[in-house]
């Protein structure tokens, strides 16, 4: 008689959103285990018209259709969205006793167990919460008893069957640490259940897992002998041993958003690099492109490769360092430095980096700047351009700078978000705003308008995501950029 109808328990559903964060380097063999609670759909309706087939009503019967499962694990992550796993599941023990008219009493029970083996597919949503999903094969050995008290005779009391059936599942694992994590799982295993009828059970389980990663094997060579010499009477002679390094950085320069131009308040460091560049003429420096993790991968590394590309670029053709000496590489949004859920972490992860043969000595490296930029974060309102009074205090400090160095010059430039109707009106808008700050240090602090340049940039310049009010009230800005007089 069959035991178990198509499952009446639904799979738990999980709300999965993109996201590609990745978990650590935790690449590599695992294993684990799960503790849960088991249940399978008990077909009351087939034991009834088993029984009324031989003779027998059934007053009443009662379902034992809940259990404790666990399995143990062990699986190998190919990389952050595939792995392959494979285990061994016990999903307990279920049954049922129908009181008979005639009077008796049919008891069954049947007990589940077996292996299995699954692809998981993984979504990271952030950089130590993952969901994934799986889908699997598992031969399950179901061993089934049945007996009959009073007028119930049962002519076959053991039955067991082995078979293979699907399975399918959906979790998230946490990762307190590369390590060690801790699982929470939903899954369903297809079983026969002895007597020539399938149906599902269903476990839902917490567990851990245990990560190995890829371990670098460390080659450590033989030390030779040291061998016994006889030396005459030693004299001392002091060698001054120069302190190097294989490799140093020394350049770290933002990007803005889906760009690869080079500001000009970033050239003065690639200025720095020139000039360490042309003082140790048999260096070469690798020049390190990356991105935030908006978009496309594929399409952040060929963003992260312009932008590196547009540096030595630069240092060859302004600065006339040898191409030869210099190559570009780009590693997209695989290499961040700080948290990409946050504005501040996405614009330090577009980056440049300048990896170079260090020499004996740094001397020389620390070069005067021609520009300095002050980022004033003056606010407008929607589509307006004068400036509110409550900068006033701000703008004098600027005032006050400029009085006290009277060779410096000042460009203001003006941003905006992305509000406006037309990339058009967001550079008139972005004008006029930059117009509107010089005419106030012009016409309140007495800075002479022949030391003060206007710049509108519109929208082309974004310091964060427009997708949010926060990221659009950001992007409407005004940077007074410092020009010191060459020497």
């Amino acid at each position: 008689m069959k035991l178990m109808k198509l499952g009446t328990q639904g799979l738990i559903a999980l709300a999965i959103l993109s996201s590609p964060y990745a978990v650590g380097s935790d690449l590599g063999w695992y294993v684990g285990g799960n503790l849960g609670k088991s249940s399978a759909a008990i077909d009351d309706e087939r034991i009834i018209n088993s029984l009324l087939s031989n003779g027998f009503t059934a007053a009443q019967i009662e379902d034992d259709d809940h259990d404790n499962g666990w399995k143990l694990f062990a699986g190998y992550k190919v990389n952050k969205n595939f792995a392959v796993e494979g285990g061994y599941f016990d999903l307990g023990e279920y049954g049922f006793a129908a009181t008979t008219v005639p009077v008796g009493t049919l008891n069954g029970n049947i007990r589940l167990k077996g292996l299995n083996i699954d692809a998981v597919g993984i979504l990271p949503l952030t950089e130590k919460l993952s969901a994934f999903g799986r889908m699997g094969l598992n031969g399950a050995k179901t061993t089934a008893s049945f007996d009959g008290v009073g007028l119930v005779n049962v002519l076959d009391p053991k039955r067991s069957k082995r078979d293979v059936n699907y399975k399918i599942g959906v979790g998230l694992e946490y990762a307190f640490t590369q390590a060690l994590g801790v699982r929470a799982e939903a899954e369903r295993y297809q079983i026969n259940d002895a007597v020539g009828n399938k149906g599902d059970v269903d476990l839902i389980s917490l567990g851990l897992v245990y990560r190995f990663g890829k371990a670098d094997p460390m080659v450590v060579g033989e030390q030779p002998k040291p061998e016994r010499v006889v030396e005459p009477e030693p004299v001392l002679v002091v060698i001054p041993i120069p302190v190097t390094e294989q490799y140093c950085s020394i350049l770290e320069m933002e990007f803005e958003i889906d760009k690869d131009d080079i500001q000009r308040e970033e050239k003065e460091k690639i200025n720095t690099l020139g000039t360490f560049l042309t003082k140790y003429p048999n260096t070469t420096a690798v020049i390190e492109g990356h991105s935030d993790n908006v978009g496309d991968s594929e399409y952040n590394m060929r963003l992260s490769l312009r932008r590196a590309e547009s540096v030595v670029n630069y240092l060859a053709d302004t600065i006339h360092i040898a191409p030869t000496r210099l190559s570009a590489v780009g590693y997209g949004d695989s290499r961040p430095v700080a948290d990409n859920q946050t504005e501040d972490g996405k614009r330090m992860n577009r980056r440049i980096d300048a990896v170079i043969a260090c020499a004996t000595d740094i001397e020389g490296l620390v070069v005067a700047p021609t520009r300095v930029t002050m980022a004033m974060h003056i606010e407008f309102d929607k589509n307006k351009t004068d400036v509110r009074a409550e900068y006033a205090n701000d703008l004098r400090k600027v005032a006050n700078f400029l009085k006290a160095n009277p060779t410096t010059t000042a460009t203001i430039e003006g941003h905006t978000g992305n509000v406006q109707g037309t990339p058009e009106l967001a550079m008139e808008i972005s004008q006029k705003r930059a117009e509107s700050v010089v005419d106030y240090l012009v016409d309140h602090l007495g800075i002479a308008r022949s030391r003060l340049t206007a710049e509108g940039f519109g929208r082309t310049r974004r310091f964060a995501y427009n997708a949010t009010p926060e990221g659009q009230q950001e992007n409407r800005r005004v940077n007074i950029i410092i020009n010191y007089a060459k020497k």
